[in-house]
């Protein structure tokens, strides 16, 4: 369960993360909402994960999710630069997530 709770934090962290750019600086109300609204669940999921997982895994999962999430989201909805670099990086971490995940004693 928590690892399920901790994905779906990880989610709503590449929507919050994408979601900056539409509040265009907090200057927008609705994708400000929505953006604020994604922050707090994400960080209340994670909490709740948290209270199982070990922070240190837990936290560096969700930051992977989202960060990784928000590169490719960015590439395919906002036109950044899609160099093989950027796919590699993207892909050591992930490749670094599922490691933790295999990694951490069942």
């Amino acid at each position: 369960m928590a690892w399920t709770l901790l994905v779906a934090a990880g989610i709503l962290e590449i929507g919050w993360a994408i979601g900056l750019k539409y509040t265009e600086g907090f200057t927008r109300l609705w994708p400000s909402v929505w953006t604020i609204a994604a922050m707090a669940a994400s960080m209340y999921l994670l909490a709740l994960a948290a209270r199982t997982l070990p922070i240190g895994t837990a936290y560096a999962v969700w930051v992977g999710i989202g960060a990784a999430g928000a590169m490719i989201l960015g590439m395919a909805l906002l036109g950044e630069p899609k160099t093989i670099a950027r796919i590699a990086c993207v892909g050591l971490i992930v490749a670094g997530v599922i490691g933790l995940k295999l990694l951490e004693p069942a």
